[in-house]
């Protein structure tokens, strides 16, 4: 259960339109989320038919326009665009003059923190930075895995309140993150999640190889236990043969992976000498033991690319 505090009603935002420049997987469950407390989606701008479908199943009856019609008829804008494009965007939306003095706009990169939206702030405009720390499948189920989600929040500090009472209304909990550490946050997010999902559809890959009917099956209670583990308990949940310095094991792995998957081997030899760091700098494994193993994955990725 969430320790925060609710924030106190006249810490809370009004009931703001709220508008979606962008609808990808994030913006329209956002504002569904922020629809579920009392606000009002007014308008939301997409281009691609899968944009025009998100916003129809999550956002019914909303008008589809364009970006500057949405800033036209929203309070609260939700810029939710890549990264790579957020600059331009608002550099163009405040050079045609689309921002409007005491607007609020919140955009939900993880990288950028409140000074990319400078240009809507010299035309008036109120910047928030809200980005959720979360995946999302561009389906209603990401209204419901908000609950409890946290989200990096960056803002002037006269706006720190609202923005921390807009994520607390989508279900969030807001995290405080310096301008500076964005991309140092984000960084971490993509280590940890992105990086995720392609080791394990590389095991599951691999189990399929080895013969496994449901790897997803097999996995299951293996990965939650080890993330549950890892959560509580750091490095101390660390197993397995690296940790051990078991060089033989690790040795005979490698020489499978170069067989079957060769593509695999760099990925497993990063991993496991990560592993072998951390293992030693916590006194898990022996530094007797980590002479041969570190001699293994010194040469473990001679050959993996023939």
């Amino acid at each position: 259960m969430s320790t925060l505090q609710q924030p106190d009603p006249k810490d809370r935002p009004a009931r703001l339109t709220v508008g979606v420049v962008g609808a990808g997987r994030v913006g329209p469950a956002l504002a569904a989320s922020l629809q579920l407390a009392g606000h009002r989606p007014v308008a939301v701008s997409g281009v691609s038919d899968a944009s025009k479908r998100r916003a129809a199943l999550l956002l019914p009856d909303v008008p589809l326009v364009t970006p500057a019609q949405v800033l036209e008829r929203a309070d609260l804008v939700l810029l939710t665009v890549p990264d790579d494009t957020l600059p331009a965007l608002v550099e163009g939306l405040a050079d045609t003059g689309a921002v409007r003095p005491g607007q609020l706009l919140a955009h939900t990169s993880g990288r950028y923190g409140a000074k990319v939206l400078d240009p809507a702030l010299r035309a008036g405009g109120l910047p928030l930075a809200l980005h959720p720390a979360m995946t999302f499948t561009g389906t209603p189920v990401d209204v419901q895995r908000l609950a409890g989600c946290s989200f990096g929040v960056t803002a002037p500090d006269e706006l720190r309140l609202a923005a921390e009472a807009l994520v607390i209304e989508m279900g969030g909990e807001p995290e405080w993150i310096a301008e500076e550490s964005r991309p140092l946050y984000h960084a971490a997010l993509a280590l940890g999640a992105n990086h995720l999902v392609t080791l394990v559809a590389q095991s599951m890959e691999l189990l399929r190889t080895a013969g496994v009917e449901a790897p997803d099956r097999m996995l299951g209670p293996l990965l939650g236990a080890a993330l549950d583990n890892a959560l509580r308990s750091g490095d101390a949940a660390l197993t397995g043969p690296v940790a051990r310095g078991d060089a033989g094991t690790v040795a005979a792995h490698i020489a499978e992976l170069r067989q079957h998957a060769p593509q695999a081997v760099a990925g497993y030899v990063a991993m496991a000498r990560a592993t072998a760091d951390r293992a030693l700098a916590h006194g898990l494994l022996k530094p007797e033991l980590a002479e041969d193993l570190l001699g293994v994955l010194a040469n473990g990725t001679e050959g993996a690319a023939g």
